[in-house]
């Protein structure tokens, strides 16, 4: 026997009249799923599709030598070669003054280049330091004063595809202060270190850059007065060793441009005003004595 309240509260409840935005709710429930259902089979679709791009990919490596060797070539792939600072000395006492960074070279394959480099530059700077120590010493021993300092630090010249070229740069200061600079171009391609000498088919080149620089050195101090080099016909000739010739590994670089750079140290050439001195060679000025145009160009 059915209880009269129940039936009472089934009535009610089958005739409890419908939102109207139910139909419209429900709808886009729908919709939202359906969305959700395609994109995980998309996702499902490109995970299977990468997956087999990633074994064609592996597969042409393993099969093709010519494929490995087009792979090399891609930038992204090549060792990045760069330079850092992986040592410094410090010293800082009353008036004696000492800064020295130490760089190496990173990322070159040819371990022996990269070991003789970096060996190299710590040891320049190691014995910087000590004979900067034993200065010091020495200074104190005899009871003599004044202000005496070294630093020494590295510049990038150059960093494309296939050059690197770094400078190094050393100053010492007591009373009156030097600079020097030394240079190393690597070829980070073939990963080997370019010299002067390797550049040109023979010892001509010693010549022609120098009766350019020399040139180029008189056209500067005709154009400006502010200007002076140790040439010969000037004034104080006296005083001075006028240029004459570059060394035959006369400290250098390659630009980004492709085009040789012939440095000087302070004093080595002009004035100490002056500073270290720089001078551009015209490609066409030594194009006939180069081995290729591979590097100057």
């Amino acid at each position: 026997m059915t209880d009269p309240k129940l039936s009472k509260f089934k009535d009610e409840y089958m005739n409890i009249p419908i939102p109207h935005e139910l139909p419209s709710t429900v709808h886009k429930s729908i919709q939202k799923g359906e969305r959700i259902r395609m994109r995980k089979n998309r996702l499902i679709k490109w995970a299977g599709a990468a997956a087999a791009m990633v074994l064609i990919f592996t597969a042409t490596l393993n099969l093709s030598p010519a494929a490995v060797q087009a792979l090399s070539d891609v930038p992204i792939i090549k060792n990045i070669v760069s330079v850092l600072t992986i040592r410094e000395y410090n010293l800082d006492e009353d008036n004696y003054n000492a800064n020295l960074k130490v760089p190496a070279v990173k990322g070159l394959n040819n371990q022996e280049l990269a070991s003789s480099l970096n060996d190299k530059y710590l040891a320049e700077n190691k014995k910087l330091y000590q004979e900067f120590v034993k200065d010091i010493e020495e200074m104190k021993a005899n009871g003599s004063g004044g202000h005496m300092g070294v630093d020494s630090g590295y510049v990038v010249k150059t960093d494309n595809e296939q050059i690197l070229s770094i400078g190094r740069w050393v100053v010492n200061t007591a009373g009156s202060s030097s600079t020097t600079m030394k240079y190393d171009t690597i070829d980070k391609e073939r990963e080997v270190l370019i010299t002067l000498p390797s550049l040109f088919r023979d010892g001509n080149y010693v010549n022609v850059i120098s009766q350019n620089i020399e040139q180029q050195m008189r056209q500067q101090m005709k154009a400006d007065p502010n200007k002076m080099y140790w040439v010969s016909g000037t004034d104080e000739e006296q005083y001075f060793e006028p240029f004459k010739k570059i060394a035959k590994n006369q400290n250098f670089y390659i630009n980004n441009k492709g085009k040789l750079v012939i440095s000087f140290d302070k004093y080595e050439v002009a004035p100490g005003y002056m500073g270290v001195v720089e001078f551009v060679i015209p490609t066409d000025t030594i194009a006939k004595l180069l081995v290729s145009n591979e590097y100057i160009k």
